[in-house]
């Protein structure tokens, strides 16, 4: 953890919050409420952990007005104690800048531009008429391709692989292992397909990426068949991330791990997508969507709301019995129909 130190007072008014108690203690660091200590920031958010709250050896703590008391005499006060934690958490954060400067071991075509203050690390590989702004770091290993844009303040930690004709925006963050614009998996049948297999479809669109996204480690985003692949403004993906062709992803949009989500699929603004989600392609999802853990989206979603598919656990044997339930309710359904019809 970076060695930074701040008083309550200071953290408060950093954070634009209410400080209650000795405004003059020093905070050097965060933790939770079962392990904080002296010197130690924590958090309440959720309030089934009110009595972590009340045992907390924390030298203060972030709470709601209405648990101010509970716990130690020094909190930082607000009505949503977690966007305030994730607040203070940058500010005790490494710091990830570095030096401006090209690595010597870097190639870099003499048609690239990059910006005085741009930081390209160790073994980077940057192709032609690429552009990379202000302030952006390229770590080590990163691969960037033919006319591809990367905005100002943006961060690509190491073996990121960037193809050619894509646009990034400004103050995006791409975590290891990622490869944004590699191809669509398009391909058409050949009618003879002992002979002739799958003729490759050419995938002659980009990827463009907006502004403060941020893309977790080994993700994909394919480069677009014809038009782009489009991921707006202040969308976050989590680790493992499959996006196909063409797909649109709304600004503010967050998607957890290991979601797919097929070609051509559009999804609205202030989506959120549990992990392990698949998502059909050629659909278009509303705004204001939420989609649960392992859902199978197959058809598109035209209003706001939670949407859920599959079953919940159980334990086998009754698991099994129900699977075979499961296969007979077209059966079933034939049987009921015709009793309705008797009946009528």
């Amino acid at each position: 953890m970076a060695d930074h130190q701040y008083t309550l007072a200071a953290l408060a008014e950093l954070l634009a919050v209410k400080c209650v108690g000795d405004a003059e203690v020093v905070i050097s660091g965060l933790a939770t409420l079962a392990n904080a200590g002296q010197g130690q920031l924590s958090f309440l958010a959720n309030p089934k952990y009110q009595k972590a709250l009340a045992a907390t050896q924390a030298e203060a703590v972030i709470v709601a007005p209405d648990m101010v008391g509970i716990g130690p005499a020094n909190c930082l006060v607000s009505d949503n104690p977690y966007l305030i934690y994730a607040k203070a958490s940058q500010l005790f954060a490494e710091p990830s800048l570095q030096d401006a400067g090209i690595h010597p071991s870097a190639v870099i075509s003499a048609t690239a531009s990059i910006d005085p203050s741009a930081s390209v690390g160790a073994n980077v590989t940057i192709a032609d008429h690429v552009v990379v702004g202000a302030g952006t770091v390229v770590n080590a290993g990163c691969t960037i391709g033919k006319n591809t844009r990367l905005g100002e303040g943006c961060l690509l930690h190491a073996n990121v692989s960037l193809y050619h004709d894509v646009s990034i925006g400004d103050r995006v963050i791409i975590h290891s292992s990622t490869v944004i614009g590699s191809d669509g998996f398009g391909f058409a049948p050949s009618p003879d397909r002992e002979k002739g297999g799958w003729v490759k479809i050419a995938q002659l669109g980009g990827v463009v990426v907006g502004d403060d996204v941020e893309i977790g480690a080994g993700c994909t985003i394919d480069r677009g068949a014809l038009d782009d692949t489009c991921i707006g403004d202040r969308v976050i993906l989590d680790n493992q991330v499959q996006i196909a062709h063409n797909v649109e992803l709304g600004e503010n949009t967050g998607i957890a791990g290991c979601t797919a989500i097929a070609g051509s699929t559009k999804i609205g603004k202030n989506c959120t997508i549990a992990g392990g989600v698949g998502i059909v392609g050629h659909l278009t999802i509303a705004d204001n969507v939420h989609i649960t853990s392992f859902t199978l989206v197959t058809k598109s979603i035209a209003k706001a709301g939670a949407y859920s598919s599959g079953t919940p656990m159980q334990d086998s044997r009754t698991w099994r019995r129900n699977a075979v339930r499961f296969s007979q309710l077209d059966q079933m359904s034939k049987r009921l129909t015709d009793v309705e019809k008797k009946l009528d």
